[in-house]
């Protein structure tokens, strides 16, 4: 990979790329903490020099971004502990990413093998942190991409109505996954992994409580769970507060 221009100028705030990385350093599933410190080295020797997972991703939204999140293999666990294991790296790093773009505002995010990381690393306005551990270990590296959306051709109206409308009018055309839970649990890695056939995991809800529907994640309405022609379905509600769900 050919090496890129050190100084680059940044078209975006700092603080949320730092907020982004210390977001994503927060979620790591590793067994201690890691903290994301701003990169300022040379950025050709990032890909090379992983010896672990290197997963890429793309977030549409209210702020599109490309990144790339490199943990070491050592982090995730000895290699023997994840043979045959049902989760691979992408699954396992899904909940970090997920928090990384989230400070991006609303969104889809893509995570996929495919997805090339060269190309985000190699873009001079993309911009990296080193994943360090409390001892200051090297533990990987995140590096991050915003790109700019098209602005909105939307007609002037009222400051409250036009806030709304523009931040509307950025992601109206974006596909969301529209996601209905009936209750949820935390279970460690290794309960994952052990579950089998018959295994009943106990949820946080009573029978006969409403169902929540998520928006790509985000809280949106509830409902009861309806079966038709033997398909499940929801009935909806009641539906949130507009506002709330547009923060």
């Amino acid at each position: 990979m050919n090496e890129t221009p050190e100084h680059a100028p940044v078209l975006h705030s700092t603080a949320m790329y730092t907020s982004a990385a210390s977001a994503l350093a927060a979620m790591l599933p590793t067994a201690e903490g890691i903290e994301a410190v701003l990169h300022t080295g040379s950025r050709h020797q990032w890909l090379p020099g992983a010896t672990g997972p290197v997963v890429s991703a793309t977030f549409v939204g209210e702020q599109s971004a490309d990144v790339v999140l490199h943990l070491h293999s050592r982090q995730l666990g000895a290699s023997s502990e994840r043979r045959g294991a049902r989760l691979g790296a992408e699954d396992l790093l899904r909940p970090a990413l997920d928090a990384a773009t989230g400070v991006l505002g609303a969104g889809v995010l893509t995570v996929e093998p495919s997805i090339g990381a060269e190309a985000t690393l190699a873009a001079t306005d993309t911009v990296g942190f080193e994943l360090r551990t409390a001892s200051g270990e090297a533990a990987g590296f995140f590096a991050l991409r915003l790109r700019e959306n098209a602005p909105s051709a939307a007609a002037p109206a009222p400051a409250a109505e036009q806030d709304m409308a523009s931040r509307l009018s950025r992601i109206s055309n974006v596909e969301m996954a529209l996601t209905v839970q009936i209750g949820r649990t935390r279970m460690s890695v290794r309960d994952v992994l052990g579950l089998e056939p018959g295994t009943v995991i106990e949820l946080d809800r009573s029978a006969g409580a409403p169902a929540d529907v998520l928006l790509n994640g985000r809280l949106i309405a509830q409902g009861e769970v309806v079966v038709m022609d033997q398909d499940y379905g929801v009935r909806i509600t009641r539906i949130l507060d507009t506002e709330a769900m547009g923060a």
